[in-house]
């Protein structure tokens, strides 16, 4: 797979709360065609489609393409939880690079509920039920009251605190950073300041985590559209971002060994470490990254999975400012999960649409100034965990 592929058009439509948004076919196809335009391709350019979603019968995805077009071409649909939009790219992604097609589509859309994420398929063995019962019998003294996702997530928190003698105070200021970022993204939901103090003062939902460290469910869509160098060329575009490497990862038995693998630690640790081997490039020259933050432990959890920081280190890391504009990184400039919204199957192509506007120099007030290198993290419990590079071109 020699030939690297290229993301030549990115697009999403603003998340909305659940009960404000459009239908999910008219979002998704909204996100396409504002990525087609973006690319200056017409639909039946494009050879295959992957969509991403998770609430939605089969074929949702040829329902939404079906708005742009009916060009008989492949479209197929995936489900990987929260790494739904990602798997899409990944896809994508091989399809060009394996020489397959010229150019493909990836998109991801999601209409959800208010309140926790839960099952759809009440009356059949949960696919995550494993990760939760092995969280109580790794910390049996951790409550069992809120939705499952609060306390996998938590129960990550509280292991790193306890492990590690931070502060708890840290996921608060990953919040603030968060926020603080979104002030200057149109596409964010909240976009109001918060402090330290309001973080740590809202409604407690587990130890060491509140309300203010959790991502709201949302509704929305966004799409990329993936072609070879020859067909960028070829259509005269010079405002492409190259795909540098790629790496999907699953559970293996050491996803049982800790709270912190649990949701998500060694999946990341071994699609970075894949992702840095295969690239050639090492955390240190990366300039901007959106990582999956739909609980704010989450976020400081992967920091040390990619490599950003040692393990144990994320508290320093923070205190420090590494993780916003003037430090090492800026992390999450969009504002995160924790301020667009979380809508499960457009969240990874929303973050690639972040990175290619910040790679092209197109981020706005928010823009991380002389970015050429990013990286994405997008992890779905379940489990898989998608760590993409990205170049400017």
């Amino acid at each position: 797979m020699g030939n690297k592929a290229r993301i030549i058009g990115v697009n999403m439509v603003k998340f909305a709360k659940p009960g404000a948004h459009e239908p999910y076919e008219i979002m998704g196809a909204k996100a396409i065609q504002g990525a087609l335009e973006d690319a200056g391709i017409r639909y039946d350019q494009v050879q295959q489609a992957f969509a991403g979603y998770v609430y939605g019968d089969s074929t949702c995805g040829q329902r939404v393409a079906y708005g742009v077009g009916m060009t008989g071409i492949p479209v197929f649909n995936l489900n990987n939880y929260c790494a739904s939009g990602s798997s899409a790219l990944f896809l994508a992604r091989q399809a060009v690079e394996a020489g397959i097609v010229e150019c493909a589509l990836a998109f991801g859309f999601e209409e959800m509920k208010p309140g926790a994420l839960g099952s759809a398929f009440s009356d059949r063995t949960s696919p995550v039920g494993w990760i939760h019962e092995r969280r109580e019998q790794l910390a049996p003294q951790l409550p069992e009251e809120p939705p499952r996702a609060i306390k996998a997530f938590g129960a990550a928190g509280w292991e790193y605190i306890n492990r590690f003698g931070a502060n708890p105070d840290i996921f608060a200021k990953v919040a603030v950073k968060s926020r603080n970022h979104a002030i200057n993204n149109p596409y964010s939901l909240f976009n109001k300041p918060l402090t330290v103090e309001e973080v740590m003062e809202a409604t407690p939902m587990y130890p060491y985590l509140t309300r203010l460290m959790a991502c709201p469910p949302t509704c929305g869509a966004a799409a990329a559209i993936v072609c070879s160098e020859a067909f960028a060329a070829r259509h005269g575009i010079t405002n492409a971002v190259e795909i540098v490497a790629q790496s999907m990862t699953t559970d293996t038995e050491a996803t049982k060994l800790d709270l912190l693998n649990l949701v998500g630690a060694d999946m990341t640790r071994r699609a970075a470490q894949q992702v840095y081997e295969s690239a050639g490039i090492g955390p240190e020259d990366v300039n901007v990254v959106e990582l999956h933050d739909c609980f704010t432990p989450n976020e400081v959890i992967s920091y040390e999975g990619l490599g950003l920081c040692p393990e144990g280190g994320a508290e320093r890391f923070i205190v420090n400012g590494d993780n916003t504009y003037g430090g090492k990184y800026v992390i999450n400039p969009s504002g995160g999960l924790m301020s667009k919204g979380h809508p499960l199957g457009a969240t990874g192509l929303a973050q690639c649409t972040e990175l290619v506007w910040h790679l092209r120099g197109q981020a706005g007030k928010r823009q991380v100034e002389n970015a050429r290198i990013a990286l994405q993290h997008n992890i779905g419990l379940g489990g898989a965990c998608v760590v993409t590079m990205y170049r400017r071109t």
